[in-house]
């Protein structure tokens, strides 16, 4: 059977099933409208380290073997671990995951880092070069900034349009079709860059959105379906600038999105009561959203078909410094109820 579909996508002949998921999370995190549903929530932001990257890495650590203790597994049956975060170099991912001595592919895909990770662990174990792999992504709100943005010391104004990084990192184990999981991988879409200009690296949702559209867009014609096919489309981190963006964007193409949309920035804080802006950012944001929220529905069965679509913008400090734009990325996952 050929698997390729259309331009970008694949659709597995042998789903591959996400065996287990866990969340690790920041104190703020905590306190939002799923703090109740992560695996491990910090005590403290710094998580006994001495700085914020080394805190970052306790919970890559943390989420992993969660990850892999709760799919049933030890950590010699894990074949590849496909993993990143937004540092420089993947500092978080490299000493976070050390010790756990798994054959490792470092990603770097900005805040689309969690599709990208599951797309390729689901391609590796779909095309039957792994048995067992482990795809995860993570964030800390004060290594983001510490890089990205200001000291936190020097107490920067926030316009609203400004997203707040996640803290937190969210694990699956993907593995062989058949048995029991928390859903099947049935088909993926690789995103392209896309790039309209935007440079306000205060606005990531407006640099996002245009990827975001394009990557959904993409799917829908390569698997030939309609946006009302899913239960879901849900976006990594829009924010409520970035999600109106899509929404408009999807209408003139004749698509209404309004009713099956769900964004993980929206939906990670209380915007009433944490005062967080626009929403939630970062790799960690789509990652444990996912974990906590979205894979326990699709387990239950009260959602059968979900379009994960993690959303990324491409900067760094130097292009950032250096007056470039901000092209966006997103990645799709098919994700769907295993039925019994």
């Amino acid at each position: 059977m050929d698997q390729m579909k259309g331009k970008a996508s694949i659709a597995f002949e042998h789903p591959p099933v996400i065996a287990s998921a866990a969340s690790a999370a920041g104190t703020k995190e905590g306190e939002g409208p799923l703090g109740d549903l992560f695996d491990y929530v910090a005590v403290e932001d710094t998580l006994g380290k001495e700085n914020w990257e080394e805190a970052e890495s306790a919970l890559q650590e943390k989420a992993a073997r969660l990850a892999i203790t709760k799919a049933g597994y030890q950590q010699q049956e894990i074949r590849y671990l496909f993993a990143g975060d937004l540092l420089g170099q993947l500092i978080a991912t490299s000493f976070g995951l050390l010790d756990l001595e798994i054959p490792i592919l470092g990603l770097f895909g900005a805040c689309s880092t969690m599709g990208e990770s599951m797309s390729l662990g689901a391609m590796a174990v779909g095309g039957g070069y792994a048995q067992k792999v482990l795809s995860m992504a993570s964030s800390h709100f004060a290594t983001a900034e510490k890089q990205f943005r200001f000291p936190l010391g020097y107490g920067s104004q926030r316009p609203l349009s400004a997203s707040w990084t996640v803290t937190g990192c969210g694990a699956v184990v993907i593995r062989e079709e058949g048995g029991k999981g928390l859903a099947k991988i049935t088909g993926i879409t690789t995103g392209k860059m896309v790039d309209l200009g935007i440079k306000d690296s205060a606005n990531m949702g407006a640099a996002m959105a245009p990827a975001a559209f394009d990557t959904i867009e993409q799917n829908l014609a390569d698997f030939q379906v309609r946006e009302n096919w899913y239960d879901k489309i849900i976006t990594g981190d829009l924010g409520q600038v970035g999600s109106s963006i899509l929404i408009d964007f999807m209408e003139k193409t004749g698509r209404d999105i309004s009713k099956n949309h769900m964004d993980c920035g929206t939906a990670i804080y209380d915007p009433e009561t944490q005062d967080t802006h626009a929403g939630g950012s970062g790799c960690g944001c789509s990652a444990i959203t996912l974990c906590s929220y979205v894979l326990p529905k699709i387990s239950r069965g009260e959602w059968k078909r979900v379009l994960f679509v993690p959303t990324g913008a491409l900067m760094s400090t130097v292009s950032f410094n250096e007056g470039q734009t901000i092209p966006g990325i997103a990645h799709a996952v098919v994700l769907e109820h295993i039925e019994a």
